[in-house]
């Protein structure tokens, strides 16, 4: 599975607007590095260490997030804690907490559906 990374800039002028979009394939042969994760993230390389001590990110393969290497999950989990912070000023921990209910909600809801319960 790949994710297309979209990064946009909008320079406004008095006629015309113009749209820059940069993109990057997200493998598992061209994963992302922490300092692109960072950058997606509008977060430095220190708030990436502390998703990963967290286990916000590198969940699906800690050696490979122990090396800098991260993965379309890892991105989703990031911008989704990145967007809790956001929104609502929650800390990382909190954030984690969150992110983990959200998860169990969806197995235990997959579970009644695939049980016809739901």
């Amino acid at each position: 599975m790949s994710l297309i990374l979209k990064t946009s800039r909008v320079q406004q002028a008095t006629t015309s607007i113009t749209t820059v979009v940069a993109t990057t394939i997200i493998s598992s042969a061209q994963p992302l590095s922490a300092a692109d994760l960072a950058h997606a993230c509008g977060a430095d390389l220190a708030w990436v260490n502390e998703l990963v001590a967290l286990g916000i990110a590198g969940q699906s393969d800690p050696d490979q997030a122990r090396q800098g290497r991260f993965y379309s999950a890892d991105l989703q989990c990031a911008l989704e804690a990145s967007r809790l912070q956001r929104d609502f000023g929650v800390s990382l921990d909190a954030a984690a907490l969150i992110l983990d209910l959200q998860h169990e909600v969806r197995r235990l809801k997959a579970s009644l559906q695939a049980l016809g319960l739901s």
